[in-house]
C-alpha cells in the first residue's frame, strides 16, 4: 500500500491522514482496498465516526452502494439521540451520539473510523449501533494499534485495518 506514505507522521500527537485524502488516486485505492475486505459480507449500511470517519465511511458507502449513518460527537445532532460516553486516547471524557431512528433492528452495519488507537471511541460507536438493535458486521480503518485495549475488538468483530500500529 504505497499510498500509506502520504500519511504525515511528522505531526504532534497523532498522524495526519488528510494528505492521503487529498490525493485522488491514493484515496480511491484506500477506499477500494477497505471495501474489498468486506466484499463477501452482507452489509445494509456503513456508519462513520465524526469527523474523519465521515470522509472515509461515506466514500466506502458510495463504493458499496449503501446508505451512510453518521455517528456524531456529543451535542451536535438536533434530534433525539442515543448517547454513549467514553474516555479516549487523550484521557478526555467524550461522547458519541446517533439518531434514534438511524438503525433498525437486525440492520447489518459496517463501522468506519480513520484511526483506532485505544478502541474506546470505536467501542462507543459499536455500543450505539447495538443498543438500537443493529448488528455490527465489521470495523474498517486505516490503522488499528496493536495493544491490549484493541485486542477485545479484534477478537469479537471482523476488524480490517490497512496497517497495524503499535
Amino acid at each position: 500500500m504505497t499510498y500509506l506514505n502520504l500519511i504525515d507522521t511528522q505531526t504532534r500527537g497523532r498522524y495526519d491522514v488528510t494528505p492521503l485524502f487529498n490525493n485522488y488516486a491514493a484515496f480511491t485505492n484506500l477506499v477500494d482496498d477497505l471495501a474489498q475486505r468486506f466484499a463477501d459480507v452482507e452489509i445494509d449500511r456503513v456508519a462513520g465516526i465524526d469527523a474523519l470517519g465521515f470522509i472515509l465511511g461515506a466514500a466506502i458507502a458510495m463504493k458499496m452502494q449503501k446508505g451512510f449513518i453518521p455517528i456524531r460527537k456529543g451535542g451536535k445532532l438536533p434530534a433525539r439521540v442515543e448517547r454513549a460516553e467514553f474516555v479516549d486516547y487523550t484521557k478526555e471524557h467524550k461522547a458519541l451520539e446517533i439518531r434514534l431512528n438511524a438503525v433498525t433492528r437486525g440492520m447489518k452495519v459496517l463501522i468506519v473510523d480513520e484511526w483506532i488507537e485505544t478502541g474506546a471511541q470505536m467501542k462507543a460507536a459499536i455500543e450505539l449501533v447495538e443498543r438500537l438493535g443493529g448488528v455490527v458486521v465489521g470495523v474498517a480503518t486505516i490503522n488499528m494499534d496493536e495493544n491490549n485495549l484493541t485486542r477485545a475488538l479484534r477478537e469479537k468483530y471482523n476488524c480490517q485495518a490497512i496497517r497495524r500500529g503499535e
